[in-house]
């Protein structure tokens, strides 16, 4: 089925909401995503299970931070929880350090953290995030925006004979930097495939399309949404059923 970029958005506000988000910037995240061609509601609806066991009052940690790098415990959270905090650090260190790192460990939901960044961009910052995936074989995604621009590069690599040491895949590095173009890049001693990549120009044409001719979504992923934003009509109408009749003061 096909909706429009506002149905879109609309619907993911309310069902973020019906799950206890602040209002506005999850959902905006995915239906960034989706509007661009990146499978946001996909992404989401993967994690959607995990995401909704989640404790929304834990809240990320910093377990080190110096003036240039910040390391940070997503506590097996989604993105869309545990992210908005590091990358506040990390514009601010950016801004007065000219360069900055931030690793969030225990996340997962990493794909849906494009349209984060995609406002830093817009901020006048150039960042790029990487992370691996495990998965046979591992594959590695790298992001890069730069400054102003409103859409990423991408690019997803295949990635053979890791070393044993390698660490556990749940976790993500964020670099910005105030005046050095960071787009995606690999250079590495091991060998790699280049198995996917989406150049500025392929995204926007995508953008184009989905505003004119709609924007393409799964039903039964479009209905699971309803069902979420359906909390938050119940939650209202008990709240407005309280509240009805007189008050107990007249101050009300």
């Amino acid at each position: 089925m096909k909706v429009s970029y506002n149905e879109l958005q609309g619907l993911c506000r309310k069902a973020f909401s019906g799950m206890g988000f602040e209002e506005g910037d999850a959902a905006d995240m995915v239906a960034w995503m989706q509007c661009y061609g990146l499978d946001g509601l996909e992404a989401l609806n993967r994690g959607l299970d995990f995401l909704l066991d989640e404790d929304p009052d834990e809240l990320p940690s910093v377990l080190y931070q110096d003036g240039d790098l910040a390391v940070l415990d997503g506590h097996g959270h989604s993105v869309l929880r545990s992210s908005s905090l590091a990358m506040e650090l990390g514009f601010a260190k950016a801004r007065a350090r000219g360069l900055a790192v931030i690793k969030i460990r225990h996340c997962h939901n990493r794909q849906l953290i494009m349209g984060y960044l995609a406002r830093l961009a817009g901020r006048g910052m150039n960042v790029t995030a990487f992370w691996r995936n495990a998965q046979a074989p591992l594959t590695e995604q790298v992001v890069g925006f730069r400054a102003a621009s409103p859409v990423p590069e991408i690019r997803v690599y295949a990635v053979h004979d890791v070393p044993e040491e390698n660490e556990p895949n749940d976790g993500i590095t964020l670099v910005m930097a105030n005046h050095v173009d960071l787009l995606p890049s690999m250079r590495s001693g091991y060998r790699f495939d280049l198995l996917a990549r989406h150049e500025e120009s392929d995204l926007l044409a995508c953008r184009a399309q989905a505003l004119s001719e709609g924007i393409t979504v799964d039903e039964a992923v479009w209905s699971r949404l309803k069902l979420l934003a359906g909390r938050l009509l119940v939650e209202s109408s008990e709240a407005s059923r309280s509240g009805a009749g007189a008050g107990s003061s007249d101050n009300d």
